[in-house]
């Protein structure tokens, strides 16, 4: 492992809205996974985990070097997409994954979440205080969020989650380029002394 990581959350809708978009969502990940194993500079210094939510949130595969990474899992039969309960849920696996890293005596960037929906949530009055307390500025922890809206994708909830940078698939930009941009982007511009070791 790397004297530096960054650990990635790419966390998708697998409700049932999203079923048309798994095998497009794979293929970027695969693109993702061949980019990142094929640069030597940066193979073992991003860590990924996935993370599905549709009624309530659940981790596919937790931290795992990138070319480790497995597909998403097939919609399942909720057809709600909730977003609240994802937030807190990545705030708790997130201070859990980087309680474990810094036994590794590593220096782990701020995390980024890659944030993956058709962008159409079925619990609007609720989710912004839940997102709210993943993204406040008081905790050490808090991610970049990068947002990629698939489909009928609702831009003005992406563009309110996206704290970093909002993608939308029907401007042409695939999923695997949008997420390997936002990782080197990361990588090139978190050095001392903007970002501290965590631990």
């Amino acid at each position: 492992m790397g004297s530096d990581v960054l650990p990635c959350y790419v966390a998708c809708d697998v409700s049932l809205s999203m079923a048309d978009h798994i095998d497009e969502l794979n293929h970027g990940l695969r693109e993702f996974r061949g980019a990142v194993h094929a640069d030597a500079s940066i193979a073992d210094r991003v860590l990924c985990s996935l993370v599905g939510f549709g009624d309530k949130p659940y981790v596919v595969h937790g931290l795992y070097l990138t070319g480790e990474v497995t597909d998403l899992p097939a919609p399942g039969p909720c057809a709600g997409t909730n977003f609240g309960p994802l937030f807190p849920f990545l705030r708790d696996v997130i201070e859990e994954d980087v309680r474990l890293l810094a036994t590794h005596r590593v220096r782990v960037l701020r995390p980024m979440v890659f944030f993956l929906s058709d962008g159409q949530p079925t619990d609007p009055v609720t989710w912004p205080a839940a997102f709210a307390a993943l993204t406040d500025p008081r905790w050490r922890l808090r991610p970049r969020v990068v947002t990629f809206g698939v489909g009928d994708a609702d831009e003005d909830a992406l563009g309110r989650i996206g704290t970093f940078r909002t993608y939308l698939g029907r401007d042409g930009i695939r999923m695997g380029t949008a997420l390997i941009a936002s990782v080197m982007h990361v990588l090139s511009t978190s050095g001392p002394p903007a970002d501290r070791t965590l631990s």
